[in-house]
């Protein structure tokens, strides 16, 4: 039987408290929550943190809001929770399209937002989808202001992001725009699994015209999730088959897929291109 190494364990009760925590244990301590990425690599030792932070408490970080022009998402709110919240899947609907193929209920009931997207797994969903919408991240470090950090530089590679030791996501922060359409579409092996490749798409369309285009991309080797040399092919252009097939091409071609058991590279960069042209058709319908 697989069990992880030997450590410490707190339970939070606020944010600052965890952020003390944080600071009283070091660079070694990792936060948990639903732990459905960490405590896996933790029993193959993968992963072996000298003390878990348990926030499961911290209900400030739960709540999703709309404040002035944009939608606030607390890093502790559920997949569930968003799959559930008709504002935020009205405002968005790339949500609903891509919490519901997330892996199952299960993993979707107790799996947060800021859990996924501080695993920074290459094939996360969320990643491509915040991307996509342009999220603004906002990290809380301890006896400082909290600072904002685009989502497109939230990830610096694999398992890495621009959390800091002693510091804690607490909100993605979503601007809202009127004309705005938006789309998730994934191909996988089965259902709930982590995507042969999934493209996320968001359009802002003003008479006529794209004003601006998000593409996020993911399980494809995209850097930062998205594809800003297909937005800005499209950005100005007539929304359009012709245009999104076109805007798919780009999209794959500044991609670098690996092979691995989930497909080969030329496959996987087919469906980048193909799964961009969808989401961008049905992003389009929507508006």
């Amino acid at each position: 039987m697989q069990v992880p190494a030997r450590f410490a364990y707190e339970r939070a009760d606020s944010v600052p408290h965890a952020l003390q925590l944080l600071e009283r244990y070091g660079p070694e301590a990792r936060v948990v929550a639903g732990g459905h990425s960490l405590i896996p690599m933790m029993k193959l030792r993968l992963a072996q943190p000298e003390a878990l932070i348990d926030i499961n408490g911290l209900t400030e970080l739960g709540q999703i809001t709309v404040e002035g022009e944009e939608l606030v998402i607390g890093a502790l709110v559920r997949h569930a929770e968003l799959l559930a919240h008709t504002i935020a899947t009205d405002l968005f609907p790339i949500f609903r399209d891509a919490e519901r193929v997330i892996a199952d209920p299960i993993v979707r009931n107790r799996g947060t937002v800021g859990g996924s997207l501080c695993q920074a797994d290459p094939s996360e969903d969320l990643s491509a989808v915040f991307s996509a919408l342009r999220a603004t991240a906002v990290i809380q470090a301890g006896g400082a202001p909290s600072r904002k950090v685009p989502i497109r530089a939230f990830h610096h590679g694999p398992y890495e992001t621009a959390v800091e030791p002693g510091e804690l996501l607490v909100q993605l922060r979503v601007p809202i725009r009127t004309g705005t359409g938006s789309a998730y579409e994934k191909v996988e092996r089965r259902v709930g699994d982590w995507p042969v490749a999934a493209a996320g798409a968001v359009l802002r369309v003003v008479d006529g015209v794209i004003e601006q285009a998000g593409i996020g991309l993911t399980a494809v080797g995209a850097e930062h999730f998205c594809s800003p040399e297909a937005e800005r092919y499209l950005e100005g252009r007539q929304p359009g088959e012709e245009a999104f097939a076109q805007a798919g091409r780009i999209a794959a071609e500044h991609c670098e897929p690996h092979a691995d058991q989930r497909g080969p590279a030329d496959y996987k960069r087919h469906l980048a291109a193909e799964l961009t042209r969808r989401a961008l058709a049905a992003a389009a319908e929507r508006i």
